[in-house]
């Protein structure tokens, strides 16, 4: 066990100092809003502005990235231990590169680790995070504490919601949970089938208000994607949008989104910060 420690020490050592990946959670109060659709778009535009970017797919027995996609995943990330693996075997390509790893069911199981598999998980994340400038976290829809703790640890979040007033108020929920645990955290909202930018607006506006007011807290808008038949279309052909409907109101809406995105995005993203984070949260509760 103490050599194990050591060749980790050393390993770390050599990790730190060198470029470290953004790490996104990508979130919401209810299920139906968009959500992992988002993040697949919102990961592919950012490739085609040459970022490198992987997707983690982190919703409990429900993931769908691979199925929203047309893709069979080999592997998923519970096989990380099952079959005592590399990180990067695990990695699967999607369309225009983009890299993912599938959720599988018993994901769970990463929460009741012993602190000397944490640490290989920890070893394997930050070697892998060099690689990639974003790496993107499809979270579960709701809250609880587990997804909590991965959400809390990224660099920032984005609460994905919509102007129905049911989207609003769960969104506020898993905001206020967030904000309770860690008030430091970015916190961007992401509005989503949008009659119009007004409409848009007005929601964001909404949700921001009473954030400010009853959480003492302050989130930013990400921005606001339109209402498009373009999305359903390309979700019964198992196809991205931004492929499928390059052209669409909701694609060039995106490309705008992420291009505004990365000229106001200037946060470093420090070493160990993610899974410094989420260790604490894990094993200090």
């Amino acid at each position: 066990m103490n050599d194990q420690a050591e060749i980790l020490r050393r390993r770390m050592q050599k990790i730190e100092g060198k470029r470290q990946a953004k790490t996104i959670a990508i979130a919401s109060g209810k299920g139906g809003v968009g959500k992992s659709n988002f993040c697949i778009n919102f990961a592919l535009q950012l490739i085609k502005k040459g970022k490198k970017v992987l997707i983690f797919d982190l919703d409990i027995g429900m993931g769908n990235i691979d199925i929203l996609m047309g893709k069979s995943p080999k592997r998923t990330f519970v096989d990380l231990y099952r079959e005592e693996l590399s990180i990067r075997d695990i990695i699967e390509l999607g369309p225009q590169s983009l890299s993912y790893i599938a959720g599988g069911s018993g994901l769970s199981h990463i929460f009741e680790l012993d602190q000397e598999k944490f640490a290989y998980f920890q070893s394997e994340f930050e070697e892998l995070s060099q690689s990639f400038d974003y790496i993107l976290f499809d979270m579960g829809a709701g809250a609880t504490q587990d997804s909590l703790h991965f959400i809390s640890s990224a660099h920032e979040a984005i609460v994905v919601t919509t102007p129905e007033p049911t989207s609003i108020t769960d969104g506020y929920a898993m905001i206020k949970h967030l904000v309770h645990k860690d008030k430091s955290l970015t916190i961007k909202i992401l509005v989503n089938r949008s009659l119009n930018e007004k409409n848009g607006r007005a929601t964001f506006e909404r949700m921001s208000l009473v954030v400010k007011r009853f959480l003492e807290a302050d989130v930013d808008l990400l921005g606001i994607l339109p209402d498009d038949r373009a999305v359903l279309e390309a979700v019964n052909k198992q196809r991205p949008f931004v492929i499928d409907s390059p052209k669409s109101k909701v694609s060039r809406s995106l490309e705008e989104l992420v291009r505004v995105y990365l000229n106001e995005s200037h946060v470093q993203a420090s070493a160990f910060s993610f899974v410094d984070k989420l260790k604490r949260f894990v094993f200090e509760r």
